[in-house]
């Protein structure tokens, strides 16, 4: 039973200490994310932390930092259990090491007092003659070979072995001197995430104070998110409306050609069975009847047009995917979840998607896409290929919004416009300027819809920054 229970232990350690050599370098560069996250939000709320009406974006900007910074201090302790474990595991070894030195050298001691008794040549050549045969002498000679080099091995394996030491010893330290700074790197987060909490008491602070105002910018905002709501719904159902439209002007077309290619078929056939009575009637006599090739002349001549299919798939196609170009469109999308690029080359997101709360005030509110603060006038991009659908204005700002398949991007708080609707767009097309929000900073709102007017999460569709 205890041998069981050792076995077990030793067993969770190694797979432990296996998922950490695998996860180490994949929690550094986590970090080395988060640090350079909190990096670009401290810049954004110095640019920002001027103007005092800005508190509701300092506040979303905090509670942000606040989230990247637990979540730093999270991956720094997954460091440090694998660094204990490493420790642990090197100590292990040290120890082991040592003790097959120590045995390695009793060994080699025992070999040297036995040499040290039998050094003289008489009795190695005692050894060798006293032999009953020639054969039993050649045996010696190679034994005392053998024997020399044994113990030259003995010496090379204790050398080697003080080496493996020397190594694992240099390791552990190393890996103390990771400890000690990855202990240092989290103390100083974890004084800085207070500083944090206190700076995002002081925002909260501010926000009561001028809870009245902020509820009027959040009520505006309400209202400009329903507005869009409504002016992207109702570019999806137009677009819903044509794609039905053509299709069935598509489907118009086939059934059509198939008609006429039917009654050319028949008509041929019936041609054919003229001229086939007339041959039989000008020879006086009967001919036989031939099978009339109709099954096998509607497979062969199947118009192109009509053996067009959609793939066999589980999948459930939208009107919008009624084209080749539509379909394929909507499969590039979805196929690049979680790694679309963001549609501005610098920015922080301010409001995430969803229903927020700010505790403390009755401030409650809700957004459909991601609200990014950019620097005024910079460029946003389409992240995917696309259509232009619709290039309209909302309160003074332009908005865009581009078709991929069934898929929808808007993109909103646009100064100016570089696409035209109906414009083929490639990812990455400059689609225009960043305006500037009610307190004069750069702002840019981005959407991401499905064919049934459903707002989804970008953050769930862009790749991690």
């Amino acid at each position: 039973m205890i041998k069981k229970v050792i076995f077990l232990f030793v067993f969770s350690l190694f797979s432990v200490l296996s998922f950490a050599q695998q996860t180490k370098e994949e929690l550094q560069r986590k970090q080395q994310d988060l640090l350079k996250e909190i990096r670009d939000l401290n810049a954004t709320l110095k640019n920002i932390r001027h103007n005092k009406n800005r508190s509701l974006a300092n506040y979303n900007l905090v509670k942000r930092k606040i989230a990247a910074r637990e979540e730093l201090i999270q991956n720094i302790n997954k460091d440090l259990r694998i660094l204990d474990n490493n420790i642990y595991k090197n100590t292990l070894e040290i120890n082991r090491l040592r003790r097959e030195l120590d045995t390695l050298k009793r060994e080699y001691a025992r070999s040297l007092v036995f040499a040290y008794k039998n050094r003289s040549n008489y009795d190695y050549l005692n050894f060798i003659f006293s032999a009953s045969t020639f054969n039993d002498a050649v045996k010696r000679i190679t034994y005392l070979k053998s024997y020399r080099q044994y113990r030259e091995q003995q010496v090379a394996n204790i050398e080697k072995t003080e080496d493996l030491i020397s190594n694992k010893i240099a390791t552990l330290n190393n890996t103390k001197n990771e400890k000690s700074i990855a202990l240092q790197d989290q103390n100083s987060q974890l004084k800085d995430l207070e500083v944090d909490r206190k700076e995002q008491n002081e925002e909260v602070n501010k926000l009561k104070t001028q809870e009245n105002e902020f509820a009027k910018e959040i009520r505006k905002r309400e209202n400009d998110r329903r507005q869009m709501q409504a002016a992207i719904s109702a570019i999806i159902k137009r677009e819903l409306a044509e794609a039905r439209k053509k299709a069935e002007a598509l489907a118009k077309q086939k059934r059509a050609a198939e008609d006429e290619r039917r009654k050319r078929l028949a008509e041929q056939q019936r041609q054919e069975r003229l001229a086939k009575q007339q041959a039989a009637a000008n020879n006086g006599g009967t001919t036989p009847t031939a099978k009339t090739p109709s099954s096998q002349t509607e497979t062969d001549d199947e118009p192109a047009g009509v053996a067009t299919t959609k793939p066999k798939t589980n999948r459930v196609y939208s009107d919008l995917e009624s084209t080749d170009e539509g379909r394929a469109l909507s499969i590039n999308f979805e196929g690049r979840r979680g790694s679309l690029p963001w549609p501005v080359d610098a920015g922080v997101p301010t409001i995430h998607f969803g229903s927020y709360t700010i505790p403390g005030t009755q401030l409650k509110g809700k957004s459909d896409g991601l609200t990014i603060a950019v620097p005024l006038g910079a460029s946003v991009k389409a992240v995917a290929d696309g259509e232009v659908s619709s290039v309209f204005d909302l309160g003074g700002e332009q908005v865009v919004t581009v078709r991929h398949g069934k898929y929808f991007t808007s993109y909103s708080h646009l100064s100016s416009v570089n696409v035209n609707k109906d414009q083929e767009i490639k990812s990455g097309t400059v689609i225009g300027r960043a305006a500037a929000n009610d307190d004069g900073e750069g702002e840019v709102v981005f959407m991401v819809t499905n064919e049934h007017s459903v707002f989804l999460n970008p953050e769930q569709w862009l790749r991690r920054k």
